[in-house]
C-alpha cells in the first residue's frame, strides 16, 4: 500500500505527513506484522530476548504516542524522544527537508517535544509491550544541562528499559560540547551518582555525533568504560558530508541522515569497536535500507541495528524486508545467530 500512495506523500511538507503517519499509527491502522522470526536473528540486550535486532531510532516518535504501535509492525524495539525536561517548540518551520535523490533527510527540529511531565504521564497509561528505549536531552534555555538530564532520569527510570543521554544532535546549540573530556566526564560522573541515588540500575546509553575527530574517539571510549555505560548509538545526523549530494535541499541548515551517512557511520562502528573489544555494546544507525546494510553495520561491530529515514523512504515493511533479507544472508554465510557475525569485518 505504501507503494502506491508514497508519490502522494512526498508531495505533503515532510512534517506534515510525520504528524499524518503518527495518526494513523495512533489508530492502529496498517500495523499487523508478518515479520519472521527465526533463531539466526533472534538476540538478547539488557536481559530481554527480542525477535529481531531491528530497533526505531528516536526523532519518530518523539512524543512517545505510537511505540505499542510500531511493536505491531515488528520493530525489536523502539527509542522514543529526544524527550527534555519542559515543553518546547523547537527551531522555526520549515524545518524538515527530503532529498530524494539522495534517499535522505535534512531536519533542524530541535528537541521539539511536550515534555516530560506529560510524556511520562502518557507512557503511565500506555505501558509498552515490547524493549522501550527514552531519549533525553537539555532543554534549549536551560541554565543547567546536567541538570536536565537528571531531571529526565528521575521522571523516566522506572518507566523504560534503558535510557539515551543524547549529546549529539546538532540542532541545540553547544550540546556537541559534551564529546570533550571533561564536559563528558562531568555529565556521565552526575548520571551515575544520580543512578546510586536512585538506587536503579537503569542502562545507559549515550548517542554520539558522526562528526567527532579522530582523538575523540579513544577520549569518549575510555569514559565510556570508565562509567559502565551500556552501549554507544553510532551516530546521530550530520551536519557534513554535503559534497556529492544531489538534490538542492543540501543548502539547508542541520542533521543529515539516511544514505549518505552510511560509510561515514560504518568507519565509525568499526573503529569503536576495535577499541571497546566487547566491553560496551554498540547500536548502528546511519542509511539502514536492506539486509545488506544491516549486515555491514553488524559485521562492523554493531550488535543492533536502529533506522529511521529508511522507513520514510521504503515504508512500514521494511522490519519484514531487512529480517528476510538478514536470515537469508545468515544462511548464506553459515551464521547460527547473529552473535556470530558482529565484528567480523577485518
Amino acid at each position: 500500500m505504501f507503494e502506491k500512495i508514497r508519490s502522494l506523500i512526498f508531495k505533503i511538507d515532510p512534517e506534515l505527513a510525520h504528524n499524518l503517519a503518527i495518526k494513523a499509527l495512533k489508530l492502529n491502522f496498517n500495523t499487523s506484522s508478518n515479520v519472521e522470526k527465526h533463531s539466526s536473528i533472534e538476540t538478547n540486550i539488557f536481559g530481554k530476548t527480542i525477535n529481531n535486532p531491528i530497533g526505531l531510532a528516536a526523532g519518530f516518535d518523539k512524543d512517545a504516542e505510537v511505540y505499542n504501535s510500531l511493536f505491531k509492525l515488528g520493530f525489536g524495539f523502539v527509542e522514543v524522544g529526544t524527550i527534555t525536561p519542559l515543553k518546547q517548540y523547537g527551531n522555526p518551520k520549515p524545518r524538515v527537508f527530503r532529498l530524494e535523490e539522495d534517499e535522505a533527510l535534512i531536519n533542524r527540529l530541535g528537541f521539539n517535544n511536550s515534555g516530560a511531565e506529560i510524556v511520562s504521564s502518557r507512557i503511565i497509561s500506555n505501558l509498552p509491550s515490547g524493549l522501550l528505549g527514552i531519549n533525553i536531552g537539555p532543554n534549549h534555555d536551560t541554565k543547567n544541562r546536567i541538570e536536565d538530564y537528571l531531571i529526565c532520569i528521575r521522571k523516566f527510570y522506572n518507566l523504560c528499559d534503558y535510557l539515551t543521554i543524547n549529546i549529539s544532535s546538532p540542532n541545540t546549540e553547544n550540546l556537541r560540547s559534551f564529546h570533550n573530556y571533561n564536559e563528558l566526564d562531568d555529565l556521565l560522573n552526575a548520571v551515575e551518582n544520580e543512578k546510586k541515588i536512585l538506587k536503579n540500575n537503569i542502562p545507559i546509553i549515550v548517542k554520539i555525533s558522526p562528526d567527532i575527530e579522530e582523538a575523540n574517539i579513544e577520549t569518549i571510549s575510555e569514559l565510556l568504560i570508565k562509567y559502565n555505560i551500556s552501549a554507544v548509538i553510532i551516530s546521530n545526523t550530520t551536519d557534513r558530508n554535503r559534497e556529492d549530494l544531489k538534490n538542492i535541499n543540501k543548502l539547508e541548515k542541520g542533521g543529515l541522515s539516511g544514505k549518505p551517512l552510511e560509510k561515514k557511520s560504518n568507519i565509525l562502528i568499526n573503529k569503536f569497536y576495535k577499541i571497546l573489544k566487547g566491553k560496551i555494546l554498540i547500536i548502528g544507525v546511519g542509511g539502514v535500507d536492506s539486509g545488506k546494510s544491516a549486515y555491514e553495520k553488524i559485521i562492523n561491530g554493531a550488535s543492533l541495528i536502529q533506522l529511521y529515514t529508511g522507513m520514510i523512504y521504503r515504508g512500514p515493511s521494511i522490519i519484514r524486508k531487512i529480517s528476510n533479507e538478514l536470515i537469508d544472508i545468515f544462511k548464506k554465510e553459515g551464521i547460527k545467530n547473529i552473535s556470530e557475525a558482529i565484528g567480523t569485518k577485518n
